[in-house]
């Protein structure tokens, strides 16, 4: 049996992470490379929504920040496995955002945006009044210091968000690639021609809504684990949603590969600049970024390569 390139190339970074966690000492690189995949994860989460389908949705955040407050509780209740937190996550997540979008994807363009925002802030009321989860003052969690298989927690969270990031990557590939990323391209472009040629348009975004959240609460059910200390403010973080926008707008929005493209090169700069200068220069330089491309490739990274082939093999046969 032939296997696609993306599996052997998914193969291959697992082996090299699981290898890079077993024998680099340096943790930096672990909490780097973390924070670059969870990245990873929300610009893919957020891209199938708000890329494939066309729904620009601004209450990432809120998805991000439950999927870590389930962790918390689950925690606080029973200390369960950290894979069975993220499991809950999805599952959670996944039916709020399955029950938000029925409620809102009546709604269209800045509307259907405003929505969002507002659940987001909702949720971070709720975490902020549940002193079960901590409340205001936020709660701690205590790691262990090592997991079989890995010489240190931080290198084993690593590892675990490489395979989630694979995971998150290969759902939005299928996705983009199959009868559903068609129809939800098709919603893109015009609902109303969408629904009049027979696409299903209410069941295809029910679906882009409960896989965005799902995917948006595994990126945020390792991070109590990650940060050992979560509250409200942080997990619900504005930063968290404009970097989830960003990121797809930078690489590109139409393609499966352009969230990753944006991730990797955003989360990249962000980290410099969060060592070198500040980390209260993220939002600045996201906002100087993302100026910068939808000035300049307002199509993304991704389009404006498909652009430049296009103009390439258009001009080729001229000039022979």
């Amino acid at each position: 049996m032939k296997i696609a390139p993306f599996w052997i190339v998914s193969i291959l970074l697992f082996a090299a992470g699981t290898y890079f966690a077993a024998t680099v000492e340096n943790q930096y690189y672990f909490f780097a490379g973390y924070t670059i995949l969870q990245a990873t994860i929300m610009a893919t989460a957020w891209n199938i929504l708000g890329g494939f389908t066309g729904y620009v949705n601004f209450g990432s955040a809120g998805f991000f920040g439950l999927g870590a407050y389930t962790s918390v509780a689950l925690y606080t209740a029973f200390e369960p496995p950290l894979i069975v937190m993220i499991v809950a996550a999805a599952v959670v997540c996944g039916l709020l955002g399955l029950g938000t979008g029925y409620l809102t994807l009546r709604l269209k363009g800045v509307y259907f945006a405003i929505a969002t925002l507002a659940l987001a802030i909702v949720l971070e009321t709720l975490m902020i009044n549940w002193d079960y989860v901590g409340g205001s003052t936020g709660a701690y969690i205590i790691t262990p210091e090592r997991v079989l298989f890995f010489p240190t927690y931080i290198g084993y969270l690593f590892v675990l968000m490489l395979v989630l990031a694979i995971a998150a990557v290969a759902i939005a590939r299928y996705l983009n690639s199959s009868r559903v990323g068609r129809g939800l391209a098709a919603i893109r472009d015009d609902e109303t021609a969408a629904e009049c040629a027979g696409v299903p348009t209410l069941k295809l975004k029910l679906l882009s809504t409960t896989v965005m959240g799902a995917l948006m609460g595994v990126a945020g059910a390792p991070l109590p684990f990650f940060v050992t200390f979560v509250e409200p403010v942080s997990a619900f973080n504005l930063l968290v949603a404009v970097n989830a926008i960003a990121m797809p707008m930078i690489g590109g929005t139409a393609s499966w590969i352009g969230p990753i493209i944006g991730a990797l090169l955003l989360g990249s700069v962000q980290e410099w600049a969060k060592v070198t200068i500040s980390s209260e220069w993220n939002i600045l330089i996201v906002g100087v970024v993302l100026v910068g491309f939808i000035t300049l490739a307002p199509r993304g990274i991704v389009g404006l390569v498909q652009a430049l082939r296009q103009k390439a093999r258009a001009n080729g046969p001229a000039t022979a």
